[in-house]
């Protein structure tokens, strides 16, 4: 089953990904949504992203795809485990501060409103932050060419091809507030350096 002890954090921080994401995805079955965008190819993507996130399991709890895997400097997996930290802690804090306006595909509640408090007072869509540096750490935790990778493949076009959208979804329904929004925060990293960030 566990061959490693880096397959073991590598076990736990998917859990404590899942646990968060199943949370919130309840809570989002409840409410119901006003505007939807979602298109048969955004499911497909968000299907792509579930099966991401199941390659590394499989890794982690069979020899199925062992055949794939390869040597790697010994800083990886730690580098892996400290890029888990934040990781988890910008999913758990994104749903947290969006609380019912969190929507796993492009639509807005019929009382949705602009969250730019929280995480969100420095980056737009820390979620895809959080999944980028989810699939940055499997890279680096699991030397495998098929485990590693999976999650940053099925999570790099989504995050290339729904943030443009989500954008202009969110500018057509709050407008010149989400402009704004747009000039004082980071899309996906905290605009730590610039004028408008020390404002």
């Amino acid at each position: 089953m566990f061959n490693s002890s880096v397959k073991i954090v590598c076990f736990i921080g998917i859990l404590i990904m899942t646990v968060v994401r199943t949370a919130c995805t309840g809570r989002y079955r409840t409410l119901q949504s006003e505007e939807k965008q979602s298109s048969a190819f955004d499911t497909i993507l968000l299907a792509f992203s579930g099966v991401g996130m199941i390659v590394p399991v499989v890794y982690v709890l069979s020899p199925l795809l062992d055949f794939a895997d390869y040597r790697v400097p010994a800083w990886f997996p730690p580098a892996g485990m400290l890029l888990f930290l934040p990781a988890i802690f910008l999913l758990w804090r994104s749903h947290a501060d969006l609380g019912g306006n969190w929507t796993p595909v492009l639509s807005l509640r019929k009382d949705h409103h602009l969250v730019t408090g929280g995480i969100y007072r420095h980056i737009r869509h820390p979620m895809y932050t959080a999944h980028l540096l989810w699939g940055l750490a499997q890279v680096l935790l699991l030397p495998n060419w098929i485990a590693g990778y999976a999650l940053l493949a099925a999570v790099l076009p989504q995050v290339l091809l729904r943030i443009g959208a989500e954008e202009r979804m969110m500018v057509r329904r709050f407008g010149g507030a989400y402009r704004t929004y747009q000039v004082h925060t980071g899309m996906l990293l905290p605009e730590l350096f610039s004028s408008r960030a020390r404002r």
